[in-house]
């Protein structure tokens, strides 16, 4: 029998199983995807509110348009802690949990239905549905990258 092969079969297998143990992602964003990710979600935002701006519809059909961005913003950014916040074991309600992804969806759906019911040009619907898409996308990566780079700093702090 050959001892060395035996231990380093129990070691591999302990080093596998600390790895599945690890709740947390230990690799910090680069700062390239950090600055792509808010570059994202402020040229989402900033497209969808120019394009609201120059847009010929009253001013209320502008203002439900802000409000559905403002609403989805911060339902992907719920959803987005809801998730995060289970994966560290930081109790979550699952009222709250389900909340956050009906609001998600919701805010989704009722973009698409004042979307499908405006006086506008196919390619100005599809300019709003992308530019909002865009930001709710990016506001998760953002919402993430903080996360993650508040995980490590709290771990690096932690074996010190």
């Amino acid at each position: 029998m050959n001892y060395q092969t035996t231990v380093s079969v129990d070691e591999k297998s302990k080093e596998t199983k600390r790895k599945k143990d690890d709740k947390g992602n230990n690799h910090k964003p680069t700062s390239a995807f950090i600055g792509a990710s808010w570059s994202a979600l402020l040229i989402g935002m900033a497209s969808f509110c120019i394009g609201l701006w120059n847009a010929d519809m009253l001013l209320n059909e502008k203002g439900y348009y802000f409000t559905i961005l403002l609403f989805g913003l911060f339902s992907v950014i719920s959803v987005q802690k809801a998730v995060r916040d289970r994966m560290e074991d930081i109790p979550v309600t699952d009222i709250y949990y389900s909340i956050s992804w009906f609001t998600t969806v919701i805010s989704i759906v009722l973009l698409v239905i004042g979307l499908w019911n405006a006086d506008l040009l196919l390619s100005e619907k599809g300019f709003y549905g992308m530019s909002f898409l865009l930001s709710l996308f990016s506001a998760i990566a953002v919402q993430k990258n903080t996360r993650d780079v508040q995980f490590i700093n709290r771990t690096s702090d932690d074996e010190d």
